[in-house]
């Protein structure tokens, strides 16, 4: 099922998220498509939409609070030496077209316009797959090339003075419960020890569902993620952690993250077998 404004992935027949192409959403939340709801295979939901904690926030997708000074994440400005500030800075993400669209995935194309301009240039590749009769993939990946005539760079918070807040990027808002979700790593346990660490992948556990992001190439894996569980369920993975990420004119960044969606809360052998069976090579 699909229309011009959105698209229905599915998994062996059955629906598990909703593609949005074309929201209509006010300036101050960086209009972008996102993947809402996306729900286990029996059908339990694990994105939220503009929660009450983060307006901003819109299910699965690429947001960036800082390319070149403009915000594509949504909500206030982090201000060196200021704090978070309201600002008249915000871009928007523009469906352009869909080069390809099946069941199962899409290849996208988009335009990152700011100011009257368009920034960046986006292809973006989802794909939804069976894993067992418990667990499917979400393969999302997005190639970002500057379309402008000179440099541009990718910052963050943290980048700009905030210690600890490298997020913009991929991004992927958890279902928010009564009681925090499980954080852990191959061989980490708990928020404090996977916030800032290169793992190979990290899981997010609540009541009925386990999600175990894994960078899927060697480039994303040298990416630090973001992971967020007490204050709200969240995880992303950094494209400026300690530094701005430079795009040089004509230049293209690329990113691979895949996602296991899993009924029923995984321990760590089970999200390690899942998460090699997959990322292909």
């Amino acid at each position: 099922m699909m229309n011009n404004e959105s698209l229905v992935l599915r998994v062996a027949g059955r629906p598990v998220g909703r593609y949005i192409a074309r929201p209509e959403l006010v300036p101050t939340l960086s209009p972008r498509p996102y993947l809402h709801p996306v729900t286990t295979l029996a059908g339990t939901a694990v994105t939220e939409l503009s929660p009450a904690d983060h307006l901003h926030h819109l299910g699965v997708g690429v947001a960036v609070p800082d390319v070149e000074g403009h915000n594509f994440w949504g909500g206030r400005t982090f201000v060196r030496d200021q704090g978070p500030t309201e600002l008249d800075n915000h871009g928007a993400q523009r469906h352009a077209a869909f080069q390809l669209r099946d069941p199962d995935g899409f290849v996208e194309e988009l335009r990152w316009v700011a100011g009257g301009a368009e920034l960046l240039r986006e292809r973006r590749t989802v794909a939804a797959t069976e894993l067992t009769d418990t667990a499917w993939a979400l393969d999302f990946t997005f190639s970002l090339t500057n379309t402008t005539s000179g440099p541009l760079s990718i910052g963050s918070p943290a980048t700009n003075g905030r210690p600890g807040a490298a997020y913009g990027g991929f991004f992927w808002r958890a279902r928010k419960e009564a009681e925090p979700p499980a954080v852990f790593t191959a061989d980490t346990e708990g928020e404090d020890a996977a916030h800032g660490t290169r793992a190979g992948w990290v899981a997010l556990a609540g009541t009925g569902w386990t999600l175990v992001f894994a960078g899927a190439t060697d480039r994303t894996r040298r990416d630090p993620w973001f992971v967020r569980g007490a204050e709200y369920p969240g995880v992303g993975s950094s494209l400026a952690h300690e530094e701005r990420l430079p795009v040089p004119a004509g230049e293209t960044v690329v990113r691979r993250v895949v996602t296991v969606v899993a009924d029923g809360r995984l321990g760590r052998a089970e999200a390690a077998a899942l998460v090699r069976k997959a990322v292909s090579p």
